[in-house]
């Protein structure tokens, strides 16, 4: 009997469920998704560091799980309760007609069990579905191999969806049956005949603390947005302070001067049903200001965490298309006899040792590198003993000391000599240079030293390299590297003539190269016999392939916790603010009965509906874009090594994609659950 009215309930009340049921199921198949990425890379031909790397992903993503668990479950426990209120008049009917409380709650009960299990299903079927396109996805991250792809099935990412979700049931059962249990008969009769008395807000009180919070915002845009301000970590904490602070009041003083300000505009007030739908939303925004503020800063949070997620994605890709344009380079110090520093003691055979380049010492290991290298590029480092960086800078030294009060301005200089560098830049497909007798130009990309190096050069420091005067030619550094890596870190080495140069003064011996294998798995092999070569302990080198595994490895974790987080906290925001706007439709009910019976058309109806959901929704997330466009500037000052700003615009649009179909879909379907629920 109980299950045939929860059967008829659920049934009649199939509008009501729609919000809840599309939050549940979105849920679940987030859920699912992101806890089995471990069993969709296991098919994946991959090396063993990266495996590590995933192994680490897998387990922080099921720590992040546990912080999801509890969102999602207040996310259903909020929509639950729309569910109930929505629903008080039947239950005081239904005790009207004796029914006990408990068997209402055994109503209750059934209905959740009903709606939980489909949503369960559903969600893990979109889950399973969706999650072989994240294999897909995954692959491209960590670049690995697909040929051995198969359909996945994660049997611990459902069970633990499951248990997870059971739970979360089982707490609004809980909650369910203690409401059932504290209603009283006469608060549910009459529930849909209360309202609230909104009082009107001071205009001039709302326009002061307006103006008050929007000056507050400025500063602290300024202060996060602006390059030439230094912040510390307290003045993070108040510019965050304040910032959730200034939001608040912007909402509240809002709510008092919308109405205000558009009645003023007579016009525009009373062209059609603008005056109904401009009191409505302001009664609105009133009601909901502290929702307002946290939906507001969610969704900042969510544009922020995405934008960058994707941004160090995509620079990290292209920066090892730039950055590695070598498949491996081999690196040995030269000379330790002239090179070591007074806290260095070498052994005699060490110091032997470091007078031979990198193909000598293989070759007396017998070792021949041709077998590994197609084609490959020796460069020579030189250093001056008497050419520091302070003796590069000159005067300006003492500014650079208070600007980077750790840098090391002792050490020597690199020096490269000219054909030298064309040779490897020949190798890496870069740009070659010419320089007269009497010059020498810089070669760097890290930006935090080039504005340093700039200004000497512009100031045409003219310096004495192994007793030779030479002018820059360039009036800044040029845009290059020597050692292969993920990220712009090169600090900058000096190019010079090549009868400038002492032989004796050899710092280091380089080697770059490519393999004769171009398949990713024939790269693996001929890298696993180079680290079983000897030399190891004295003979430093770094791979593309490990490079990769490294930056991508970092790279997909940083995404998929962005993605995990982001579309969490976009899914909660959304939903928060249907189920308000759904509420207050419910409430409003009487109002739009009598629009009808005063001659207003389902057609005008519908429209100022539409316009009261689309502002509604829309203004958490005008403030919000706001908001993140001055804190991603603080994020790529932040994240200088690993997100570049000429990648921010990719990642925007895909941030703003993934925003507007989750966000989007959530409006829509509110549109059309609250426009059945005022035709009641």
């Amino acid at each position: 009997m109980l299950f045939k009215i929860a059967w008829k309930n659920m049934r009649k009340s199939i509008k009501d469920y729609t919000i809840y049921f599309f939050t549940i199921v979105i849920g679940v198949a987030i859920f699912y998704i992101f806890n089995s990425l471990g069993s969709q890379t296991v098919m994946m031909n991959v090396s063993a560091d990266t495996r590590e790397i995933i192994k680490m992903m897998t387990t922080i993503m099921s720590g992040l799980s546990v912080f999801v668990s509890f969102v999602l479950a207040f996310l259903i426990i909020y929509a639950n309760r729309f569910l109930m209120k929505r629903r008080n008049r039947e239950f005081g009917i239904y005790l009207t007609l004796g029914m006990g409380k408990r068997k209402v709650s055994g109503i209750l009960v059934l209905e959740t069990l009903v709606v939980g299990a489909f949503s369960l299903v559903a969600g893990l079927g979109i889950g399973i579905f969706a999650s072989q396109f994240m294999s897909a996805f995954v692959a491209n991250m960590f670049d690995a191999d697909m040929t051995r792809y198969r359909f996945v099935f994660s049997g611990d990412a459902c069970i633990k969806t499951v248990i997870c979700f059971v739970i979360i049931y089982g707490i609004v059962i809980l909650f369910n049956t203690i409401n059932i249990s504290r209603c009283k008969l006469i608060d549910l009769i009459y529930a849909g005949r209360r309202f609230e008395k909104r009082p009107m807000k001071n205009p001039w009180i709302c326009t002061i603390i307006f103006i008050a919070a929007a000056i507050a915002l400025g500063r602290c845009y300024y202060l996060v947005g602006s390059d030439k301000v230094n912040i510390s970590l307290d003045g993070l904490k108040w510019i965050l302070v304040t910032g959730v602070v200034s939001t608040f009041l912007i909402f509240w003083s809002v709510s008092g001067l919308l109405l205000r300000i558009v009645m003023s505009i007579k016009k525009l007030y009373y062209k059609g049903l603008n005056s109904f739908v401009l009191r409505q939303l302001s009664s609105k925004i009133n009601t909901t200001v502290f929702s307002m503020t946290i939906i507001c800063l969610m969704l900042f949070v969510t544009i922020c965490v995405l934008t960058s997620a994707f941004a160090i994605k995509n620079t990290t890709a292209e920066n090892l298309k730039k950055m590695a344009p070598a498949d491996i380079e081999f690196k040995v110090n030269m000379n330790l006899d002239l090179f070591a520093g007074k806290d260095q003691k070498y052994s005699r055979k060490q110091i032997e040792n470091s007078h031979f380049n990198v193909v000598q010492r293989y070759e007396k290991k017998k070792v021949d590198l041709n077998k590994y290298l197609k084609e490959s590029c020796e460069v020579k480092v030189y250093r001056s003993p008497k050419l520091t960086f302070a003796e590069f800078c000159g005067d300006t030294i003492q500014d650079v000391k208070e600007q980077y009060p750790f840098m090391l301005v002792n050490t020597g200089e690199d020096i490269v000599t000219i054909s030298d560098y064309n040779r490897l830049m020949e190798l890496f497909g870069g740009k070659k240079y010419t320089l007269a007798e009497d010059e020498y130009m810089v070669v760097a990309n890290f930006d935090g030293i080039i504005p340093v190096r700039n200004r000497v050069l512009s100031q045409g420091r003219q310096l004495n390299v192994f007793d030779r005067k030479l002018k820059p030619k360039y009036k800044e550094c040029q845009d290059g590297f020597m050692d292969i890596s993920s990220q712009k870190l090169d600090m900058g080495f000096l190019v010079v003539p090549d009868d400038v140069v002492q032989e004796k003064w050899i710092a280091e011996d380089c080697l770059f190269g490519n393999y004769k294998a171009s398949a990713k798995q024939e790269v693996r092999r001929l890298e696993d016999e180079l680290r079983k070569l000897p030399l190891k302990s004295t003979c430093i080198y770094a791979s593309k392939q490990e490079i990769a595994d490294a930056s991508l490895g970092l790279s997909a974790m940083v995404t998929f916790i962005g993605l995990y987080l982001g579309i969490v906290f976009l899914i909660a925001g959304a939903a928060i603010l249907a189920l308000k706007e759904l509420s207050e439709s419910a409430d409003n009910v009487e109002r739009y009965r009598m629009l009808r019976k005063l001659g207003v058309e389902n057609r005008m109806l519908n429209g100022a509906l539409f316009r009261q959901i689309f502002i509604f929704f829309l203004c958490p997330m005008v403030l919000a874009v706001i908001h993140s466009y001055f804190g991603m500037q603080f994020s790529t000052r932040l994240l200088t090594y690993v997100a570049e700003k000429d990648q921010l615009f990719t990642a925007t649009m895909l941030a703003a994609a993934i925003i507007a179909v989750l966000y989007g879909g959530y409006l829509i379907i509110t549109y059309f659950s609250s426009k059945s629920i005022v035709r009641e």
